[in-house]
């Protein structure tokens, strides 16, 4: 190999960059000018408080000594100054002192720099090569990140973990629950192992992490025992409905510890095991008429897809429609809880999205502006019709109520699409025009 070949990569610390200074020089400058109208702050509220010789009580005193806090773009200088109350005595619990909260005592890390450091260490930098891999990320001067100061971050990591761990359950209540296993390739002994992780949603429509753990291949065993550490700290009402994949470990413990949660298969991972079992010429056509299952606008027209693949496909490819016939009563739970719901609760990877509300309250309020706007639209298409001239029309009846949204049902709301300005009719040759009636427009698919 020739020195033509061999291309030279430049080094932290080799070169100077200008953009960099500039943002650090002006970074020093704002947060040297934000912890000062901090203290300004501070001692115009304490501005009124006098000694008993009439002087100010709360002063200030100097500045603490230099130090650098490192951050996103490098190490940035500053001096913290320090305030003194002079109408109380060393050590009176009554002493005025002043907490900052810009730069608190002793950091030296910024909260992003803090909250970088872990996720570099899961993704695999070992814990030597912290302080190269800081350095050409935040530049050479990136000081406090040896090898010991990660592994003292490392028991800290462990103590918070450990009391979230321990956490009590016994006032939380889940609706839903997301299960799933997570496959890492960073700090993990044996290939197989994966990560356990279940993530439930409170009936305000909050979603949170409640255990996860390490496994092997998501055995029976191990979800089993992460469903028992949530029974034994408080977790006693069982959720709703559990939302996962055909991992068959899973399914398995939910029956033993919540017999009376219902299971909702996940589309996604549904629709991945039937397409491979079919040629890639009928993959992308197969995967059309498998969203007009999960897509439907009610169960019924849910239950009449379904049908149509099997039919359509049970002749000559009968291993994809086995794949998905066996599981079709999972796979179309969801269609009995809230129609706000369903694209939540219909596959497993949309788990960390926000969930609206599971209260019927809300709900309620929901039906009524849709009752409201409805009886809009009929409304404004009345009239818009007596304008057009027609002599009579087929009024369009709106429902008198709708089910709430709280309660489970099998049908999406009613459309509020603005329906098109009919255009007149035209006149019949005897003078007379024509019976005009317009039906509502399509439901958009949500």
């Amino acid at each position: 190999m020739s020195d033509a070949n061999v291309v030279k990569l430049l080094q932290p610390g080799s070169f100077t960059d200008p953009l960099t200074e500039v943002l650090r020089n002006g970074a020093r400058a704002l947060l040297a000018q934000a912890v000062e109208a901090e203290v300004a702050e501070f001692l115009a509220k304490h501005v009124d408080l006098k000694t008993a010789t009439g002087l100010s009580r709360v002063v200030r005193h100097g500045h603490l000594p230099a130090r650098e806090v490192m951050t996103g773009i490098g190490p940035v200088g500053v001096r913290q100054p320090r305030v003194r109350d002079r109408g109380a005595a060393a050590g009176d619990g009554e002493r005025i002192c002043f907490t900052p909260a810009i730069l608190p005592p002793y950091a030296r890390r910024s909260r992003s720099l803090e909250v970088l450091i872990p996720i570099l260490y899961l993704k695999g930098i070992s814990t030597g090569d912290f302080e190269e891999t800081l350095a050409a990320l935040l530049g050479k001067d990136a000081p406090g990140l040896s090898a010991s100061t990660i592994a003292r971050l490392k028991e800290v990591w462990r103590d918070e973990h450990e009391h979230w761990r321990k956490r009590d359950l016994s006032a939380k209540r889940y609706v839903y629950v997301w299960a799933d296993g997570i496959y890492l390739q960073a700090r993990l002994e044996d290939a197989k192992q994966c990560i356990l992780v279940i993530i439930g949603a409170t009936p305000e429509g909050r979603k949170e992490l409640l255990g996860f753990t390490d496994g092997a291949r998501e055995s029976a065993q191990d979800w089993r025992e992460l469903l028992l550490d949530l029974q034994s700290r408080g977790l006693v009402v069982a959720p709703e409905l559990a939302v996962a994949d055909g991992a068959l470990g899973f399914w398995k413990a939910l029956g033993e510890l919540w017999p009376t949660t219902r299971e909702q298969r996940c589309w996604v991972h549904k629709t991945a095991n039937v397409l491979n079992k079919l040629p890639k010429s009928q993959q992308p056509k197969a995967k059309r008429s498998l969203q007009e299952i999960w897509m439907a606008e009610t169960s019924k027209d849910a239950e009449a897809a379904f049908d149509a693949f099997i039919a359509a496909y049970q002749l000559k490819y009968d291993k994809a429609a086995q794949c998905l016939a066996k599981d079709r009563q999972a796979l179309l739970a969801f269609y009995d809880f809230p129609a706000e719901h369903w694209k939540h609760l219909r596959t497993s990877t949309r788990s960390r999205a926000p969930l609206p509300p599971c209260g019927t309250a809300r709900s309620a309020r929901r039906a009524a502006c849709r009752i409201k706007r409805r009886s809009r639209w009929c409304s404004s298409s009345s009239m818009r019709l007596r304008k057009a001239g027609a002599g009579s029309m087929a009024t369009t009846s709106c429902p008198s109520s709708f089910k709430v949204s709280g309660s489970p049902t099998g049908s999406r709301s009613p459309p509020t699409r603005r329906p098109l300005k009919p255009k007149p009719p035209p006149p019949e040759p005897s003078g007379h025009h024509q019976d005009s009636a317009i039906a509502p427009s399509a439901a958009p698919r949500r």
